[in-house]
């Protein structure tokens, strides 16, 4: 008898250790994530993820936990997750409106999923990562269904770990597939390799580099499949960082120094799937300072966007510092000229380093697809823009203090005047070093397409430097806005500060046809634009004019200039 009941004993521990099969990594996948379930489409108002098996055995889940950001949920209920087969796993709430659809088991403290993006984890009962998804908005690939009411559905469950390529909105009528094959369900390999996105210094001796995709934890650790530029050389350490995969912690034998650009370049680097890192191995990276007044400055601004169109603010930094988007904020005036709505640029570290541009909207794919970009790594998306009104309004960028680093109080008044409609037409800065004022903005060029967001502005003109007193550039200008030689530029240097300008425009025949500048204040050396328009905003006839200009200041000093400008037009 003693021995038929330890027999019993037996089998019952053999059957119940099938079913606690301990689960490798990938075993099981987050192949299915309702982040944003409203407005409704077919599904019920309700968060969820959807669990599948893709391992030949079956795992019971008792003990498995998901993890976002900001904490863990509690530990789910035993329950044996069949091969091949799906589960959804929600709050308690829920689980009666969505075991409709399937099987459904309920976890305390569900994370609360981030409409605009999240990294959820899969944890097994012994703490081991399973499967993690770092999915952000873009993956819905779906203007209409990022919106809300349609989930993201993994595309190949065979190829777990390739992010963005491998999911997409689901084409489901209801919004998604909830405890079924998911919609979208195709074969898609993984023939990508991977690319070093960038990379950012914690100190002067740890580098965190950012990939697009999972790595091969293992080779990826490798030190010797790094290397840094300026005698830095090879790494002390290399350390993938879990849970997804997609960075790595490099620790160095020799520290960085201060506003110095290193390149670091990887190799030897695998994705998941074997895929070697191939031509973009290499990344920018240093040390950041806090920028300062005008250190960064507002070099483009879309304020009046196309139909179906975005608002973008380009920053330029002017500087020689590398500066870290994480410590800059984007912000606006309310109608009591407060500053007000202001928006981090990022929550982690992005570098701009000297001389870059960087590109701020909500929406970057929209941005390039209506305008020319030969810079796509220019662009910083943001969850949500400051107001900026069609009309005019303040453009603000903050340092982490808060102290303002640059402000232009714009209008739509400053756009060249012949443009009949201005939706669609961005403000560019004409030099870099000059005041964040209206002649230092002119409207973008109609052979760029009206924008220029992420690279050189069509309007921009570098600083001359001019040594003498007035002189005029270039000496035949065309407005006609087609981004060459469209305004005139008075470029003045003079002895002191204090003086006062008038500044009168003459036809050929003598005639004054625009006052440009009436007991203007001027610095030592500086600029005024003229557009070539008259008096009253008119087109101007093609021919020769003179720029007269008189200065005077309170000690009664006085001086004349006279300069010869023509203005041609198209035949």
């Amino acid at each position: 008898m003693r021995r038929f009941f330890l027999f019993t004993l037996i089998i019952v521990f053999l059957i119940g250790n099938t079913h606690a099969q301990i689960a490798n990594r990938y075993d099981i996948v987050i192949d299915e994530i309702m982040a944003d379930p409203t407005p409704q489409v077919g599904l019920p108002n309700n968060e969820w993820i959807e669990l599948r098996n893709t391992s030949a055995n079956a795992i019971n889940l008792q003990g498995f936990r998901i993890s976002d950001l900001t904490g863990q949920s509690g530990a789910m209920p035993s329950y044996v997750l069949k091969p091949d087969s799906f589960v959804i796993v929600c709050t308690g709430s829920a689980v009666t409106a969505m075991s409709a659809f399937g099987p459904t088991i309920s976890v305390t403290s569900f994370p609360s999923l981030d409409n605009n993006g999240d990294q959820l984890s899969l944890i097994s009962a012994q703490g081991k990562v399973i499967h993690a998804v770092n999915y952000n908005i873009s993956w819905y690939q779906n203007e209409l269904k990022k919106d809300g009411g349609w989930t993201l559905e993994m595309i190949d469950t065979k190829n777990p770990c390739s992010g963005f390529t491998n999911w997409k909105a689901s084409v489901d009528v209801k919004g998604g597939t909830p405890g079924k094959n998911n919609s979208v369900d195709a074969s898609n390999t993984d023939k990508t390799s991977p690319k070093l996105l960038r990379a950012f210094a914690v100190d002067n001796l740890n580098i965190t580099l950012v990939f697009d995709e999972p790595l091969d934890s293992l080779k990826a650790a490798t030190a010797t499949s790094y290397s840094i530029s300026d005698g830095i050389g090879v790494p002390q350490s290399a350390i993938t960082v879990s849970p997804v995969f997609d960075r790595v912690n490099l620790k160095l034998n020799t520290p960085l120094a201060v506003n110095k650009v290193y390149t670091i370049t990887a190799n030897n680097v695998t994705d998941c799937a074997g895929n070697i890192i191939g031509l973009k191995n290499t990344a920018g990276v240093g040390l950041s300072s806090v920028a300062d007044s005008f250190d960064i400055v507002i070099n483009e601004i879309l304020f009046n966007p196309n139909s179906g169109g975005v608002d973008y603010v380009e920053i330029y930094n002017r500087s020689q510092k590398i500066i870290d988007a994480k410590q800059l904020y984007i912000a606006n005036r309310n109608s009591t000229n407060v500053i007000s709505s202001i928006q981090q640029l990022s929550t982690e570290s992005i570098l701009l380093f000297p001389k870059n541009f960087l590109v701020i909207t909500e929406d970057p794919q929209i941005v390039m697809q209506q305008y020319v970009t030969t810079n796509p790594d220019a662009f910083l998306q943001v969850s949500s823009m400051p107001s900026f009104s069609d009309d005019k309004g303040d453009v603000i960028i903050l340092n982490a203090q808060g102290k303002i680093v640059d402000e232009v109080i714009y209008s739509d008044k400053w756009h060249f005047a012949l443009i009949s409609n201005t939706e669609g037409v961005s403000l560019e800065r004409i030099d870099y070093n000059a005041a964040s004022v209206q002649s230092n903005f002119h409207s973008a060029a109609t052979s760029v397409g009206y924008g220029t967001p992420g690279y050189k502005n069509s309007q921009f003109r570098i600083d001359q430097q001019v040594q003498g007193e007035i002189t005029v550039i270039p000496e035949v200008f065309s407005p006609d806005n087609d981004g060459i030689d469209d305004f005139a530029t008075i470029n003045y240097s003079f002895p002191s500060p204090g003086y006062v300008a008038n500044i009168t425009i003459f036809d050929a025949s003598g005639r004054p046809v625009r006052y440009l500048e009436k007991n203007a204040l001027s610095g030592i050396k500086g600029s005024y634009i003229w557009d070539g328009l008259g008096e009253k905003q008119q087109k101007l006839s093609q021919g020769i004019y003179i720029i007269y200009t008189e200065i005077f200041n309170t000690d009664g000093k006085k001086k004349q200039f006279k300069n010869t400008i023509v203005l041609a037009r198209r035949a």
